[in-house]
């Protein structure tokens, strides 16, 4: 009976919450427009920011999108993008140019098409972009939590670049949502700041990695588990293996969170008291990322809640604060690795897949901080059976993280410890935690480089 009472109370407060939010709104009635006039503030020959992840303000994209055949040489710029967004018209390829900072499913086919490209750029230095005026953005399309009582929202699920974007553009445009979470830290912006304000209630876009894993994926989970030490500080990247990851570390202890995002794998954590925060030297007793990307139960768990916070990325992903946290432990992943220890995470060849994004930020943070590890782990096969331990790159293929930045390697057959190693030493380790099916090929490349024949490292 009494937590039926408990939790009726909590239900009426956030249902005044919510209430209250909507009242604040609504006074604010003659600052709202419909996305559709909104978005005429956007001219021919604008460059304009979309806000990314979870927070992608689909409605006023739309909107925009719409627009297409009565505006040209609209210049796109996006890290990642969740949602459908119908690109691939004439009118649309007409009137809009894709330039993206990082490549999302959804717009993979725009990017690597003429009508769109990506610009390699380390997460990190993407504000920058903004600041310095080499990307000098016309207008901002954001989405953000409703003002509070003092007119301040939040940027949400994505302060990332946002923060930069919204602070440079020309103009603003927010599409203000009563379901994006108010999440603490750096991205609060004041409604004075946006030149038009759309009000569309919507659920925000859900991805769940943890439906990603397979028994390869969990194997390399529990492997990097063995590298990370009690009162680590960790880093995950974006996927089933980082989640698998945080599913093996149930008997560890004190662990912090400096990270650019997470997901719904990093709750069980906290709720079991296994993420503390206690040891961390930058902003201890806090989870410290950038964007967040999941399911409800995770928008629900970063709500007004005093253990996240969100930050500029120019902070976040510093190698000089990285470095700062005592075993810090960046866990990454790949498309594929050569003999000699380059790491393709963003491309197939030439087809652009992904992007930098921040692994070399973490990765060489990780590197110089005391007792840091920095760890790519990856699945031995792609799907379709092919090795992703190659002799050599794909042509065209982009190094992201170099083979004098490569510590340790992770498959589900094995670690292996790249660091101090030469170019023999790292291909024979390389093979030892290859797919058992593809050592022979790898061996013969082996020999055919080294003039030896290969053999097991001990």
């Amino acid at each position: 009976m009494c937590i039926y009472f408990v939790e009726e109370i909590i239900w009426k407060r956030k249902f005044l919450e919510a209430l209250i939010h909507t009242i604040f709104a609504r006074m604010k009635q003659g600052n709202y427009q419909t996305a559709e006039a909104a978005v005429q503030h956007i001219q021919s020959g604008d460059r304009v920011f979309i806000h990314g992840s979870a927070a992608t303000p689909l409605h006023l994209l739309n909107a925009l999108l719409n627009r297409a055949g009565s505006i040209k040489d609209v210049e796109l710029v996006a890290i990642s993008t969740f949602g459908d967004i119908n690109w691939n018209t004439p009118e649309i390829k007409e009137s809009f140019y894709l330039n993206s900072l990082f490549v999302s499913a959804n717009v993979r086919e725009w990017v690597n098409s003429n009508h769109g490209d990506y610009v390699p750029v380390f997460l990190s230095e993407i504000p920058s972009l903004f600041t310095k005026g080499v990307l000098p953005i016309d207008v901002a399309i954001v989405q953000v939590s409703p003002p509070d009582k003092h007119g301040f929202c939040t940027l949400g699920t994505s302060v990332d670049a946002a923060l930069a974007a919204v602070q440079t553009a020309k103009k603003v445009i927010a599409q203000v949502n009563p379901q994006m979470p108010r999440i603490n830290g750096d991205g609060v912006v004041h409604y004075s700041r946006f030149t038009a304000m759309v009000w569309h209630p919507s659920k925000l876009p859900e991805v769940d990695y943890s439906c990603q894993a397979d028994e390869a994926t969990q194997k390399i989970g529990t492997h990097v588990a063995t590298l990370v030490e009690d009162r680590s500080t960790l880093q995950m990247g974006i996927g089933a293996v980082p989640d698998a990851v945080l599913k093996a570390l149930v008997h560890h202890k004190d662990l912090g969170i400096h990270t650019e995002m997470f997901s719904d794998g990093l709750i069980p954590l906290v709720e079991k008291g296994i993420v503390t925060n206690a040891y961390k030297k930058i902003h201890p007793g806090k989870i410290i990322s950038t964007f967040v990307a999941g399911t409800q139960k995770l928008y629900d768990f970063v709500d007004d809640n005093p253990l996240v916070s969100l930050m500029d990325v120019r902070f976040v992903n510093d190698t000089a604060v990285i470095r700062k946290n005592p075993g810090m432990t960046a866990i990454n992943s790949a498309i594929e690795i050569d003999l000699t220890g380059q790491v393709c995470a963003d491309s197939i060849g030439t087809y652009q897949f992904s992007g930098i994004g921040g692994q070399m930020d973490f990765m060489r943070g990780a590197s110089l901080a005391e007792n840091g590890k920095p760890i790519i782990a990856l699945p031995s096969t792609t799907k379709k059976g092919i090795s992703r331990i190659v002799p050599t790159l794909k042509p065209g293929a982009g190094v992201v993280t170099t083979r004098g930045h490569v510590h340790y390697v992770v498959t589900e057959y094995g670690i292996v410890n790249l660091y101090g190693k030469n170019m023999e030493q790292r291909a024979a380790l390389l093979i030892s935690i290859a797919h058992p099916e593809h050592q022979e090929a790898l061996q013969k490349a082996y020999y055919e480089r080294f003039g030896k024949l290969y053999r097991k490292p001990i």
